[in-house]
């Protein structure tokens, strides 16, 4: 045992405090703060966790025009970032917002159509369609919104119909401008259509979701390439403005003997040849290239393509069908979602991490495998890549078609540098101003992956709205970045659901293995049931509820420390706290002997709101206070 003496000479614990900045309040509600569109993800869960479905909707859909799409296929880096991932899980963000898209999103019917259409002109023009928590008090102030002149009706080009151009012309439309889009392909919506399989996203959500924005004054051209059926230059002289969302819609393929064989294929093309129904003569064996999630929607479209049973997935050791995903990285370090990864196995994927390819074997001119050797490392010591093999570990993988999958590339064949002054990057991509995407050719923007390089479906769709923004600005030289009001409502009767935060994360219930593979459209992820998404949404930690502290009632007591049951709360000496320029001018300012001094303070990371520092209080010195923030504009 430590003697009294012994602890007398230990030296106290430092600890690193902060003192809340302007965005303080709105960092600690993650999810909505690493959402490229800063969706109110914790607004619509906490609607849900109330029952109040369409509320939820109308809050997932304001700020993003593909919220119904998003439920299906979105990155989700919004619960990479929630803070209950932190305990044990994180929230089913997006399948909860796909829970309420399908009740009253567009897909639900013509009926919802409409309706949206019309809240949507409404929160634009300012009247009153305003959130309302259980308290009663007003989330947002309707009267604020929409406090901005309309344009005169500009025509605006937009060259593709991907997530960044259907984003872009979606809030021009609603801003006043009349968009028009033009698209290659004989469908619109890009690689939202063309590039994710239908068993992922199903087409009739896609075309739900451009109806609606059609219906908002977009006009969408299909079949027309520029460059070919229109020119540049014809778009740039016809239109006020020209925005150009092409996207990476092409494979970056390998430079290593062999590849340029006929059954080499790249992978995007093949996604491409699969939504349009075309066939691909893939053979008996096949080996996909990558270990990213296009890679395995490739290998698992693949599987899908041969319409094999169950019977032969068990047995696909058995030479019928073989389909391997070879990659660089080691499992640990696959960009592939773990999901992608697990149901692909069980879909009969077999995966080879670990190899880089050097040759693609040939007999006769066909594809008969593919040379590897051992990747040991992908990363320097930088963290740059840079990987290394080891020559002497060869593995040759037998089969007939090969599938390309390690990147994609942009193609604006269509741009003349010299016609046009438009300047291209060494990647092909145009220069671009990062804060308004205008290109160096005056009134051509970019957007998508032209901007950004290649992201996330929402970064895309964040880019879109960014550009939006940009050209309402230098058509109408006003400001319409995002107007938010915050504020902070006191919550007297403030209550958690019973052991919400021992709560488990839902399971998503997918199909068995041999239902989803019959063909590509049969969905592999199921719609969470309500009692399912209730349970879920009770379980997030609500980080808009903050625990407001009074000094001047404090009387340090203790009692908000013992009860605290994630010993989130400390009382130390001021002497403890390290300072920085901040907590020394308030030292400054408040205090003349710090050590005599006890203040309390707050780990914000490990709070699970539950309110019993607040009930413990004996002189209300803490309230619980719920936060907002609200864009409140397109």
């Amino acid at each position: 045992m430590m003697s009294a003496e012994s602890k007398k000479q230990m030296p106290l614990q430092n600890y690193r405090v902060e003192l809340p900045d302007e965005n303080h309040w709105f960092e600690q509600v993650k999810c909505q703060a690493a959402c490229p569109v800063n969706t109110d993800a914790r607004g619509y869960i906490q609607a849900i966790a109330r029952g109040d479905y369409e509320q939820a909707y109308f809050i997932a859909r304001a700020a993003n025009p593909l919220a119904s799409i998003c439920g299906r296929v979105c990155g989700a880096p919004c619960e990479t970032a929630c803070r209950r991932g932190e305990i044990d899980s994180p929230i089913q963000i997006r399948a909860l917002k796909r829970f309420v898209a399908e009740k009253f999103g567009a897909e639900a019917g013509r009926e919802r159509e409409e309706k949206i259409a019309s809240w949507l002109r409404e929160k634009l023009g300012g009247k009153a369609v305003a959130a309302q928590s259980p308290e009663g008090h007003l989330l947002f102030d309707p009267n604020t919104r929409g406090s901005f002149q309309q344009a005169s009706g500009q025509a605006i080009a937009i060259i593709g119909s991907g997530p960044a151009g259907l984003a872009a012309a979606h809030d021009l439309a609603l801003m006043g401008f009349s968009p028009v889009i033009f698209e290659l392909e004989s469908t619109p919506a890009g690689m939202l259509s063309l590039g994710i399989p239908e068993y992922r996203l199903p087409r009739d959500l896609i075309r739900a979701e451009i109806k609606l924005i059609e219906s908002l004054g977009v006009e969408i051209r299909c079949n027309m390439a520029v460059g070919k059926d229109i020119s540049f230059k014809e778009l740039h002289s016809q239109f006020e403005a020209v925005i150009i969302a092409v996207g990476a819609k092409h494979s970056r393929m390998l430079n290593i003997p062999g590849a340029d064989a006929e059954q080499v294929f790249g992978g995007v093309e093949f996604l491409r040849d699969i939504s349009l129904g075309k066939k691909v003569d893939l053979g008996r064996r096949v080996v996909v290239i990558g270990g990213g999630n296009v890679a395995y929607d490739v290998g698992r479209s693949v599987i899908r393509n041969t319409q094999i049973d169950i019977a032969t997935v068990a047995a696909h050791f058995a030479d019928v069908v073989k389909t391997h995903i070879c990659c660089l990285e080691n499992r640990q370090e696959m960009p592939a979602d773990d999901i992608e990864i697990i149901e692909g196995g069980e879909e009969g994927i077999q995966l080879n991490p670990g190899l880089g390819p050097k040759e693609v074997l040939l007999e006769n001119g066909r594809v008969v495998g593919v040379r590897f050797v051992k990747c040991i490392r992908t990363l320097d010591e930088n963290q740059r890549f840079s990987p290394l093999f080891d020559e002497s570990q060869e593995t040759i993988v037998e089969c007939d078609a090969v599938f390309i999958a390690i990147g994609q590339r942009v193609d604006v064949s269509f741009i003349d540098t010299e016609r046009d002054g438009i300047e291209l990057l060494p990647n092909g991509a145009p220069v671009n101003n990062p804060e308004t995407h205008e290109t160096t050719a005056p009134n051509v923007y970019v957007a998508g992956d032209l901007a950004y390089g290649t992201k996330l479906l929402i970064h895309a769709v964040a880019s879109g709205k960014k550009v939006a923004r940009s050209i309402y600005k230098k058509f109408t030289r006003a400001d319409i970045s995002p107007q938010t009001m915050e504020m902070h409502v006191p919550l007297p009767d403030y209550a958690r659901e019973y052991d919400y935060e021992f709560r488990k994360r839902v399971h998503l219930s997918v199909l068995s293995t041999e239902e989803r593979i019959k063909d590509q459209k049969t969905q592999v992820e199921l719609t969470l049931a309500e009692d399912a998404a209730l349970y879920e949404a009770s379980r997030c930690l609500n980080c808009g509820i903050n625990t407001i502290f009074d000094g001047e009632k404090c009387i340090l007591c203790g009692g908000c420390v013992d009860v605290c049951p994630s010993v989130c709360l400390k009382i130390v000496n001021l002497a403890q706290i390290e300072t920085n320029q901040n907590i020394e001018a308030l030292q400054n300012q408040f205090f003349e002997n710090e050590a005599a001094l006890s203040v309390i303070i707050k780990d914000e990371d490990v709070c699970i709101r539950c309110g019993l520092c607040a009930a413990r209080c004996p002189t209300d010195a803490i309230t619980m206070e719920e936060y907002s923030r609200r864009e409140l504009s397109v």
